[in-house]
């Protein structure tokens, strides 16, 4: 059952009470924006690759290294950089119940950070993938 504040108006429990969650409305609804973006983004490309920086210029080390990976594998990949926005940022650790970036997706299934992905790398399993959901492309 919903609960209702003094006044009558909805809004979160907790010790803030309605002028935290006026505060919060617009992180919602910037959050869920940025929900619906990474959605069309991921459905829309072939493989997107969330990251720190861009490919030409890499923020980290683990974005670095997935970068190399897919340019040594001859991969096409569209780079999104987190660091350009905050509610992105959140968003991807949000949509992919994944706690760290980068974040690789193919055809709209997430893969995985740079760990998963070196592994998979290392492997073979990657270039395997890679080679059965591109081919559906050709």
């Amino acid at each position: 059952m919903p609960w209702r504040s003094r006044q009558g108006q909805n809004e979160p429990p907790g010790p803030l009470g309605p002028i935290a969650w006026v505060a919060w409305r617009p992180y919602l609804r910037d959050m869920t924006d940025a929900i619906d973006s990474i959605r069309r983004t991921v459905s829309e490309n072939t493989v997107v690759l969330f990251m720190k920086g861009t490919a030409e210029q890499p923020q980290c080390g683990f974005s670095n290294q997935v970068v190399r990976i897919l340019d040594h594998l001859g991969v096409e990949y569209l780079d999104v950089n987190v660091l350009a926005d905050e509610d992105l940022r959140q968003g991807v650790k949000d949509f992919a119940n994944w706690p760290t970036i980068p974040q690789l997706y193919v055809k709209g299934e997430f893969i995985g950070g740079c760990d998963i992905v070196r592994e998979m790398f290392q492997t073979g399993e990657l270039k395997t993938l890679f080679d059965e959901k591109l081919a559906a492309n050709a």
